[in-house]
């Protein structure tokens, strides 16, 4: 086992739980997929064999969802134009769509994509994830909220820690096989988390992942995890990246 940093980034742990080193975890790239460079990518999800993408950006934010065999784009919804676009998740009958500092969770008909209301909660909204009954909400601190889907109220909190040290700046999450994975913003990392406990089981290093070629001066910083839970497939993007890339850990 490599023993890693989490890097930057780190608070003094408020937790008296013993230190569990994080595993660095390798990857393998399966395949690679258009995306957007239009698209500041906040949420992503992977639900009925389409990927699902929540943007932001003040003016820009939108839902919309990608047939990837084809690269076709379906924009089924705008936020209004002084709502900024965070983490989404779709969950039975809904699509929730949190915003950055409007303290407003959109809610979306995953059938009809009307708007079919709005929630408020506390604080910034970052990512968005759900285990299937229950919405996890990351808002920029070492905290992940646990939120009752139907009224939003707050049900419990995850504090994660990275080698002993709180972990802040926690943005897209996605629930895969019972583990949070989430990006850390600024960092080109993906930290896997056990729920249970909140602390970072394995620290994955995606720096390079997008070559140097591909990068413009609108390219922005990696976020956004899929996952297709019947075949097993990992996807990561960035914000305006000119691709997303279907993943393997080894």
């Amino acid at each position: 086992m490599t023993v890693v940093s989490c890097g930057g980034a780190r608070q003094k742990s408020r937790s008296a739980s013993p230190i569990i080193r994080a595993e660095h975890a390798e990857i393998e790239v399966v395949n690679i997929f258009d995306h957007q460079t239009n698209a500041y990518t906040q949420g992503l999800q992977f639900v009925d064999g389409l990927m699902w993408e929540g943007t932001g950006e003040y003016g820009g934010s939108r839902l919309q969802y990608t047939e990837l065999e084809t690269g076709k784009v379906t924009v089924v919804a705008k936020l209004p134009k002084n709502h900024f676009g965070e983490g989404i998740t779709l969950l039975g009958d809904k699509i929730y769509y949190l915003t950055w500092q409007n303290k407003t969770m959109h809610i979306f008909d995953r059938t009809s994509f009307k708007k079919i209301g709005t929630k408020s909660y506390r604080g910034e909204g970052w990512g968005l994830t759900t285990d299937g009954e229950k919405l996890y909400m990351s808002d920029g601190t070492p905290d992940i909220r646990i939120l009752d889907p139907t009224t939003l109220e707050q049900k419990g909190r995850i504090g994660v820690t990275c080698n002993g040290e709180s972990l802040p700046y926690l943005n897209e999450l996605e629930w895969i096989e019972g583990k949070i994975w989430a990006n850390v913003y600024t960092l080109d990392v993906i930290v896997i988390i056990n729920p249970e406990n909140g602390v970072v089981e394995k620290i994955i290093n995606l720096k390079n992942l997008l070559p140097q070629s591909e990068i413009t001066p609108t390219t922005d910083v990696l976020n956004g995890i899929a996952y297709d839970k019947e075949n097993k497939r990992i996807f990561v993007t960035g914000k305006n990246w000119s691709k997303m890339f279907e993943i393997r850990l080894l």
